[in-house]
């Protein structure tokens, strides 16, 4: 065993402490009020799953970035969870009988992808999904997208944008345009680069693939005639104009009705409009969709802040008739909690209230004569609820109050021969530098009111 070895991580992985776990603490507290506000119940998978649950689900792309395991004895493979969405599907199939339709979940948890890891996109981050199963209508899609406008705005954002679009519709454009087969199949994934190479882009990558102009030049403008069109009624008016050019084409125009069905629920359920717009080259590179697609992203011009996308998902009808007999309809969301936090943090966006500690009184030791009294009154404060920790080196109070102070604990006890004496505890509220003596049996009742009394 060496004497000596460089502690490290590997890559896309971090540490948090604890003032970082506070933060993500709040992030994900503020979440779940939102997803139980709404109905959703929590449900826990684990972080392995089968080999052949995951692949053959999620495309090519995204197949080649998910951890495989193998187990000890070598008798099946594994791999980490890539996202929430199948291990859902897995879990409903396995749980059916249990479980009432429609069933609303959430799960929040890690997942693990052996992509790059940049600004924002790490190999291990969490996901916070909320998913709908058993509802084909259109307010199950309405309902995850309020949810999802709802925790956003809940954590301080306003400047952002639900992109809404409709696989249906793309692959009806598709059609439209005189595409079949393998050129049919592989429309997503060209049109998915728009955010990189832009539509030009596109066009040259439709030609690289052997697409005559003909096809290319009736695609390209419908693609163009909503490109990040902002508003609900801006959008209502582009799905009424696409109307009368695609009518011959019942898949498009399966799109466009569950397109203006959405947005008539979402106005219903108080989706604020202009957090709301259409794009159709928004695509989401996952395979599993099947409809209704949707991104958010937030409106700033600041570099730093360009991290992508915070949340995605959209309807994936056909996921679950993988592990069952029959599918059953399913629509859901997923919040990139990393990329908020970060956001949060470079906007200074938590509240200034939000602590760095989770103490909320130190109790100081005065000597090894008073350590006793000591414990018992850390004691007491811990049965009437209140967060104690008790301090357990020698050190002089004047070092134990500095050290209070670093860890942003807001109230110290001290307890010196004179206070044991009196029977009585002297508290120092460090927030604000006061003091006061009061009976012991008060205490717990005095630190309460100055605990509520904290801005």
């Amino acid at each position: 065993m060496p004497s000596f070895m460089k502690p490290q991580l590997p890559k896309g992985m971090r540490d948090f402490l604890p003032g970082d776990m506070l933060r993500r603490q709040y992030v994900t507290d503020t979440v779940t009020d939102v997803f139980e506000t709404f109905g959703f119940e929590p449900i826990q998978t684990p972080v392995l799953e089968m080999y052949d649950t995951l692949m053959g689900k999620y495309g090519e792309d995204a197949e080649n970035l998910i951890f495989t395991a193998q187990h000890a004895e070598g008798k099946s493979e594994l791999a980490l969870r890539y996202d929430l969405t199948v291990p859902l599907t897995r879990f409903f199939s396995m749980h059916e009988n249990e479980l009432p339709l429609p069933f609303k979940r959430y799960h929040i948890a890690p997942v693990w992808r052996a992509e790059r890891p940049q600004r924002g996109r790490y190999r291990e981050f969490y996901q916070c999904d909320a998913d709908i199963i058993g509802i084909p209508g259109m307010e199950a899609d309405a309902e995850v997208l309020s949810v999802t406008a709802t925790a956003i705005e809940r954590l301080g954002f306003h400047d952002f944008v639900i992109k809404i679009n409709n696989r249906k519709l793309l692959t009806g454009i598709g059609q439209y345009a005189g595409l079949s087969g393998d050129a049919l199949n592989s429309l997503y994934r060209t049109i998915d680069k728009t955010d990189k190479i832009g539509l030009d882009g596109v066009r040259a990558e439709f030609s690289k693939n052997g697409l005559p102009d003909s096809v290319i030049d009736k695609m390209i403008p419908l693609l163009a005639s909503a490109q990040n069109i902002k508003g609900l009624a801006a959008g209502a008016r582009m799905i009424g104009s696409l109307r009368e050019t695609l009518e011959a084409f019942p898949t498009a125009m399966e799109g466009l009705n569950e397109l203006e069905t959405l947005a008539q629920n979402l106005e219903a359920s108080g989706v604020p409009g202009d957090n709301v717009g259409l794009d159709f080259t928004m695509v989401r590179g996952l395979s599993y969709y099947t409809a209704t697609i949707f991104e958010t992203g937030l409106v700033s011009d600041d570099p730093e802040e360009s991290v992508g996308s915070v949340n995605g998902g959209g309807r994936y009808d056909d996921l679950i008739g993988l592990f069952r007999k029959e599918s059953l309809p399913t629509v859901g969301t997923s919040l990139g909690i990393e990329r908020l936090m970060y956001l949060m943090e470079r906007r200074d966006m938590y509240p200034a209230t939000l602590s760095k500690t989770v103490v909320q009184v130190l109790v100081t030791v005065f000597s090894a004569e008073t350590r006793r009294a000591s414990m018992m009154l850390a004691a007491t404060l811990r049965r009437a609820g209140i967060r104690t920790e008790l301090y357990m080196q020698d050190k002089q109070v004047g070092k134990q109050v500095g050290y209070a102070d670093k860890k942003g604990i807001p109230l110290v006890t001290i307890m010196g021969p004179d206070e044991v004496s009196a029977d009585q505890v002297k508290l120092k509220n460090l927030l604000d530098g006061s003091e006061i003596t009061v009976p012991t049996d008060e205490t717990v009742l005095k630190i309460k009111a100055l605990l509520e009394q904290r801005p």
